[in-house]
């Protein structure tokens, strides 16, 4: 068995790589040129986009969604895993509980950004409807970032204490700066009884938290009665979309993390090989919902529903359709259905894929019905008869992108993505267990 020591250096953060610097700089570089182009936006209003009247929602609810959706797995799997108390998911809670705290903040900031007149977010509050599912989403979207930041914090204070001692002599500032963050924990009894039950409590809130706030983003959509919208399936049709999108990013996430940081030992063949199989339940769900969602409109579809089924199957969305479905569907469902396909290579790929194809999937959601208005067109310029997003739009959906990886990046960088405590003392179990199990 290992020495605390060699499992403090293991898992303890290190410097950022030249690599890792370089990345940084190229997602900073990202992030000022859509800052810029925000600014531009903000000072010249919506004509810089192509959104219209009739493509109010374009690029930006989809990322929007997006990041609802990925940050709905993160909270929802690590809450899942803590409840069961299964050993296996220890090195992968954190860096999920990671990637829902980037998500969910950015998910709050590019609402802001949808707005034509940013000042005016606060009137959503003033003069706030509880009728309206946004003003639900006003509610919901803060509450959500508190408990998906506790859920990261409290599991941390037992390693933050060690840190601070290990970075002591080396790092004194940074050092400081975990004592500060650990809040004196010692890892008495009492201390360790409030944590878990703090953990417990969060865990079981946040559960309910992430099906709401899914629900909610649904309704926003299903309440307006727009063809292609107008479904009582839209809420498990975004739920189970929501965890195909979190456990491909998880996936692509613990691979590059695993990489960068040398945890071939801690993250094992065997993770990877368990995210495949819940990887491939999550896409055979969703790919039943969207049988659902438009199997049945297009067997009992009105003229309406025709033209816009027709958009998709095979009209100006068809490449993108069958695009999301099949390459992001059907095909990683194919290759995870054999244990080599579940090795960790072949999961970032298809992590990748699989996020990919569910970023495009929230665009032809909401694109292709708005552009089927119930008033007619007629008469409207002829721009407004199409969308696609402007270079300011491009601009800033990369800068909201590059932002969460840049709050990933940090995180990862100067916290322990594999928890350093817990970690030593399911070894030490484990090797309790075997010196039983042999006498």
């Amino acid at each position: 068995m290992k020495s605390r020591e060699q499992f403090i250096q293991d898992l303890a953060p290190k410097k950022f790589t030249k690599i890792e610097n370089i990345w940084m700089v190229l997602l900073i570089s990202i992030m000022v040129a859509g800052m810029i182009a925000y600014i531009d936006q903000v000072v010249n209003g919506l004509e810089v986009t192509n959104l219209n009247d009739y493509a109010l929602w374009g690029i930006y609810i989809s990322n929007f969604v997006f990041f609802i959706a990925t940050s709905f797995i993160g909270s929802a799997a690590v809450a899942i895993l803590r409840l069961t108390k299964n050993n296996w998911r220890t090195p992968l809670v954190r860096i999920a509980e990671i990637i829902a705290l980037a998500a969910i903040i950015m998910a709050g900031i590019t609402i802001v950004i949808d707005l034509g007149r940013p000042e005016r977010a606060l009137n959503t509050i003033l003069y706030a409807r509880f009728q309206s599912p946004i003003t639900w989403d006003v509610i919901i979207i803060p509450t959500y970032i508190v408990a998906s930041f506790f859920l990261l914090y409290f599991p941390l204070l037992p390693d933050l204490a060690i840190l601070k001692e290990y970075y002591a002599k080396t790092h004194p500032k940074l050092s400081k700066w975990y004592g500060k963050l650990s809040l004196n924990w010692t890892g008495s009894v009492a201390q360790k009884a409030i944590q878990n039950k703090s953990v417990q409590i969060i865990a079981v809130l946040i559960l309910p938290l992430g099906l709401i706030l899914q629900t909610i983003d649904a309704w926003l959509f299903s309440s307006t009665y727009r063809i292609g919208w107008n479904s009582t399936n839209f809420g498990p049709y975004f739920i189970s979309g929501a965890f195909v999108t979190g456990i491909g990013t998880l996936v692509a996430g613990i691979f590059v993390v695993r990489q960068v940081k040398g945890l071939q030992e801690y993250i094992t063949d065997s993770h990877f090989d368990k995210m495949g199989k819940l990887l491939a339940l999550s896409c055979l769900v969703y790919l039943y919902f969207n049988a659902n969602e438009y199997l049945m409109p297009a067997y009992m579809s009105t003229v309406n529903e025709a033209i816009h089924l027709e958009t998709l199957f095979s009209g100006h969305y068809s490449n993108l359709f069958w695009f999301v479905t099949i390459g992001g569907l059907v095909v990683p469902i194919i290759i995870l259905m054999f244990k080599k396909g579940r090795k960790p290579l072949p999961m970032f790929f298809i992590g990748l894929l699989v996020v990919i194809g569910a970023w495009w999937k929230r665009y032809i959601i909401i694109t292709p019905t708005q552009l089927h208005p119930y008033l007619p067109i007629q008469g409207v310029p002829e721009s407004w008869r199409d969308y696609f997003p402007s270079l300011h739009e491009w601009l800033i959906t990369a800068s909201n992108l590059a932002t969460a990886l840049i709050i990933f990046t940090l995180l990862v960088r100067y916290l322990p993505v594999v928890a350093i405590q817990r970690t030593m003392d399911e070894t030490e179990q484990e090797l309790k267990q075997s010196k039983t199990s042999q006498s």
